[in-house]
């Protein structure tokens, strides 16, 4: 079937709201952050709206409570392909992704060793570089072509050691939109070393379907406000590695699993926020593949719609921008092999000055280096204000990239 763009679109409040002078919004920013679907704020409505209450309570609410949570872990070890006590949440990737850091540094020693590539986001580079240099622990770098946006797996092997201790790497750009080959560079890190391999999927769970299974990393960590929820972190970590962290909490908290990260009260309503955002995939799934007899089953179709969808709109897109005089696109030229995530210069005009004009046509996209300040430094831009950053989502149409294209014409 073709995918149901005006059903979608009818789940998300904020693609109603009116711009200036009447003008539909054009929502362009989603790498930085989607827009929120009905269900999940529906979701997290009700659980204020019936009554909160903290874990481990005899009474009704608290139990309720814990039932929702249960509920949310279950969904998001579906959607991710693992299982519920594997799963963690928390205010955000990044700070997970420090309290884990913390965690694994505990153990590491002066001579030893990490990897981190020039692709990544600083929420994926600077929690390991402040924990290699707490521990004396030497940085090797995996870096990428400027001129196609790409590592390469091969390049790896080369980098890894005897006291190779965690390997840090991203399945796509938040900056350039490229999909790195990491299920590849793991079977690699494990072939030659001991070492454990943590994974930004931040950017990429929102458009391809994930299964950590199949992915053999030891963590990936995502953040549920790019996939059409609240704001939220989610830490996958595989149970027969994360049973030997000692993470660092409270004494109470949980010990169990992931849930070892999970010190302090979480955000329950977040919780259920995020737990709707798994109901409307899963309706999604369901649109696109009515044959789909699992949960599992619905994600993976509605992801794969999403993807199939998204690429239509990205050709679209590049066609488009292959028209505009003085453009540059940075990163892989052609949607193979990438998500919609699109960045760009235009000679003569600043980026942030792009996005204000973008912006005053009630079209928004972000500008600067979006915190992937080692990919602006590898590709020498940092002087240049760094990138215009378009990103695509499954709610977006054809027609708000033709108005994007129209506007950057009147530049």
């Amino acid at each position: 079937m073709s995918f149901p763009i005006d059903a979608v679109r009818a789940r998300f409040p904020a693609l109603r709201q009116p711009g200036a002078d009447g003008l539909p919004r054009v929502y362009f920013d989603a790498p930085g952050g989607t827009q929120t679907c009905s269900d999940a704020i529906r979701r997290m409505v009700a659980h204020l709206e019936s009554g909160t209450a903290n874990s481990g309570g005899a009474f009704r609410t608290s139990i309720e409570t814990d039932a929702l949570s249960a509920d949310a872990h279950a969904a998001m070890a579906d959607l991710l392909g693992g299982r519920p006590e594997e799963i963690a949440f928390g205010p955000n990737m990044t700070s997970l992704t420090l309290a884990v850091s913390r965690a694994l540094a505990r153990t590491w020693a002066q001579g030893d060793e990490i990897v981190l590539t020039r692709l990544d986001h600083d929420a994926n580079v600077a929690p390991w570089l402040l924990a290699a240099r707490d521990r004396g622990v030497t940085v090797r770098w995996l870096d990428f072509d400027p001129d196609t946006g790409r590592w390469s797996a091969e390049d790896l092997p080369a980098l890894l050691g005897p006291r190779t201790r965690l390997v840090a790497l991203g399945m796509a750009s938040n900056a350039l939109g490229t999909v790195n080959p990491v299920a590849e560079a793991v079977k690699l890190v494990r072939a030659r070393s001991d070492a454990l391999v943590y994974v930004d999927a931040v950017q990429s769970v929102p458009h391809l379907v994930t299964d950590v299974a199949a992915l053999g990393a030891d963590f990936l960590a995502c953040s549920p406000y790019k996939f059409f929820g609240p704001h939220q972190g989610v830490l996958w970590a595989r149970e027969a590695v994360v049973e030997h962290v000692e993470a660092y909490k409270v004494r109470p908290a949980h010990d169990e699993g992931a849930h070892r990260f999970e010190s302090g009260t979480p955000s329950w309503e977040g919780q259920g926020g995020v737990l709707g955002t798994i109901e409307y995939l899963e309706w999604l799934g369901g649109e696109i593949d009515p044959s789909a007899n699992s949960r599992r089953a619905r994600l993976e179709a509605a992801m794969r719609g999403a993807t199939d969808y998204e690429r239509v709109l990205g050709e679209r897109l590049l066609a488009g921008l292959a028209t505009i005089p003085g453009l540059r696109l940075w990163g892989p030229p052609t949607m193979e092999g990438r998500v919609p995530t699109f960045s760009f210069t235009i000679e003569g005009h600043h980026p942030d000055a792009i996005a204000e004009h973008l912006a005053s046509r009630e079209i928004y996209a972000w500008s600067g280096h979006f915190y992937a300040v080692e990919v602006i430094a590898r590709l020498g831009l940092e002087p240049a204000g760094g990138l215009l950053r378009v990103g695509l989502c499954h709610y977006n149409t054809a027609e708000e990239v033709d108005r994007l294209i129209a506007a950057l014409r009147t530049l």
